[in-house]
């Protein structure tokens, strides 16, 4: 569990081997509920390489002076990212 914003990651590591990979970290909101979207990648044991970037929307609650995760959103391609930025621009209209 984390204390502070900073220290919310994805990163894993398991038997010496960091299984999941965060290459990028945004925070969009802080508070008591925060939202933070992750950029990550996932080991592969059996060709020993990391998969193409993946992303996750996680939402924590602090309580108690912890941060503990309440839902996630996984993004598991480009593809899938690049449809929801365009969902989205056609949604918002930009001044």
């Amino acid at each position: 569990m984390a204390e502070n914003i900073e220290e919310l990651t994805v990163s894993l590591e398991e038997e010496g081997v960091l299984v999941v990979k965060q290459i990028g970290k945004e925070i969009l909101s802080k508070g008591s509920w925060t939202t933070i979207l992750f950029r990550y990648q996932d080991f592969d044991k059996t060709s020993q390489e990391y998969s193409a970037d993946k992303f996750t929307i996680r939402r924590y609650q602090k309580r108690n002076g912890q941060y503990q995760i309440k839902s996630k959103f996984n993004i598991s391609s480009t593809a899938q990212a690049l449809k929801i930025i365009e969902a989205l621009t056609s949604w918002i209209e930009v001044a």
